[in-house]
């Protein structure tokens, strides 16, 4: 067993015997499926604290031959599979994690020199009966293991792009891209080879490493294929939590969920773990990270990309293009590079049915409002913000008029780039100004109701809050609002509301540009 070749369980070990393990054991059948085939290289990103470690730990765990895992695997799904044997501690496992080398090195350029003579070193050591040289490579040294003994190895490579968002010098780059080619490019050494799999929270870089690695396949955040289950806890899996340490699962849902890949619901697994250890919720991923990697995309303020934010700050989704993003830290050209670069890092969650993108959750939201009190550019943005808890506190007081106001500035703010009266900007003039409401309701647009659609309704989360319901009129009169409501008898739709509610009638006057509210208050007995 060695530090690089052939290490041990202990990493795994340490993980499974936490208070709080979700069995992820399920996802070796799948990499079985590409163990000594063409499709054996494996390249998974995801963005920070998703598991990506936890995973190459498990998978070094399986297949490494320093260690007899049987028994650590015997509680898990996977121990009750039909292959399970079949590769069980079988092959030479290299394992390495290049953030860990890199962050820790005294010299940072000779890192990987460093890291190549250690392994070599260890490959003396553990297979003393083969012929090596001095001057071989390290790719040398594996296929000279695989023609004495014909044993294949597995290569983990962890936080495989550090290189990259580290944005190392030229020299260094190069001597990395060297490394990946002799180890990755070679069709002599392949056969020797059983299984590359490289984790990173950005995928394949396209324009210099995509030669390198243009063999691998990728699964991504973005689509991560028959992985999407693995890719972060599930809906099922956080339920289930939620149900165990008694914590709320519509709470846990508003926090922490927004990744959906393949009809799977995906949570942030660190944060949930993070928020049932201390039995509160809270912002415990981004404490992990800067806001400012936010701040200093949308500082670039490339065109549209201020009213997107705006409405995505506001609830909506945005188009965007995902195959824009060269998956560099430099090559930023337009929002959609933005977007995909946000998108990898999970601060917003793509949507492959509609190719839009959103803010997933609550938690991640709180990282976009202190990006924004960073930015100048969004100073309008951020005051609309820091007023809107204070409107939801005017609203329930009935202060029509505050309402009024408060969507007086917000519609001039969403409506930079679209047309003033467009019914989609009088709607996200309302997603903005109620923007704290987020915190406390589920907000549904047109959501169809007793005899029509209600523009806007805010269903409460927590008792003691007035569910709203809210009717837009264009060049008429709130009254005429608040009539349409009682017609169409919207609150008789909440069919598991209870309680008391708040018919809001707002009417925009297209020529004066103002807008103009009432409220009434109602009740909902049954």
């Amino acid at each position: 067993m060695g530090i690089y070749l052939n290490p041990g369980y202990e990493n795994f070990r340490r993980a499974v015997s936490a208070e709080i393990y979700v069995d992820k054991t399920m996802m070796i059948r799948e990499i079985n499926r590409f163990i000594d085939t063409g499709m054996n290289y494996v390249c998974m990103s995801r963005p920070r604290r998703f598991g990506k470690t936890i995973t190459s730990n498990m998978l070094c765990a399986y297949y490494s031959k320093g260690c007899d895992s049987a028994e650590l695997f015997a509680p898990f799904k996977i121990s009750r599979d039909a292959g399970f044997k079949s590769k069980l501690n079988q092959y030479n496992v290299i394992k390495i994690d290049m953030n860990s080398e890199y962050q820790s090195a005294d010299d940072k350029e000779a890192v990987l020199k460093i890291l190549r003579d250690e392994i070599k070193e260890e490959m003396h050591s553990a297979f003393p009966d083969v012929a090596f040289r001095e001057t071989d490579s390290l790719a040398r040294c594996i296929l000279r293991v695989y023609a004495a003994r014909q044993e294949q190895f597995i290569i983990l490579l962890d936080e495989y792009d550090v290189m990259v968002r580290e944005q190392v010098g030229e020299k260094l780059f190069q001597e990395y891209l060297a490394f990946l080619n002799g180890l990755f490019k070679s069709d002599t050494l392949r056969p020797a080879i059983a299984l590359a799999y490289f984790t990173g929270i950005l995928p394949v870089v396209r324009d210099k490493i995509q030669s390198k690695l243009n063999n691998f396949r990728e699964y991504t955040i973005l689509d991560a294929g028959p992985f999407a289950e693995f890719t972060g806890f599930t809906g099922r899996e956080v339920r289930e939590l939620c149900e165990k340490y008694r914590i709320s699962y519509e709470e846990c849902r508003l926090w922490y969920d927004g990744y959906r890949q393949h009809g799977c619901e995906i949570y942030n697994p660190e944060s949930v773990v993070r928020c049932i250890e201390g039995r509160s919720f809270g912002s415990y991923w981004g404490k992990t990270s800067s806001y400012e990697v936010i701040s200093d995309r949308i500082r670039q303020n490339f065109a549209g990309t201020k009213e997107a934010v705006i409405q995505m700050l506001s609830g909506e989704k945005v188009d965007v293009d995902e195959g824009s993003y060269l998956n560099t830290m430099k090559d930023f050209s337009s929002k959609d590079d933005v977007f995909g670069y946000l998108m990898h890092l999970g601060y917003l969650a793509y949507e492959q049915e509609t190719r839009t993108c959103h803010i997933p959750n609550k938690e991640v939201r709180e990282e976009w409002f202190r990006a924004l009190k960073k930015t100048s550019e969004y100073a309008v943005t951020d005051q609309i913000i820091q007023s809107s808890r204070r409107l939801l506190e005017e609203t329930a007081a009935g202060n029509a008029e505050a309402v009024a106001k408060a969507l007086d500035v917000s519609h001039i703010h969403v409506t930079s780039n679209r047309s003033y009266n467009n019914e989609d900007a009088l709607q996200s003039a309302i997603y903005l100004a109620f923007i704290y409401a987020l915190n406390r309701y589920t907000v549904i647009k047109e959501m169809t109701t007793g005899k029509g659609f209600a523009d806007v309704v805010f269903i409460p989360l927590y008792r003691g809050d007035p569910a709203m319901v809210i009717e837009l009129k264009r060049n008429d009169c709130t009254e005429s609002a608040l009539n349409q409501i009682r017609q169409k008898q919207y609150f008789d739709s909440l069919q598991h509301y209870k309680g008391s509610m708040l018919l809001i009638g707002i009417n925009y006057d297209e020529k004066e540009k103002t807008h103009t509210c009432a409220i009434e208050r109602a009740e909902k007995t049954v």
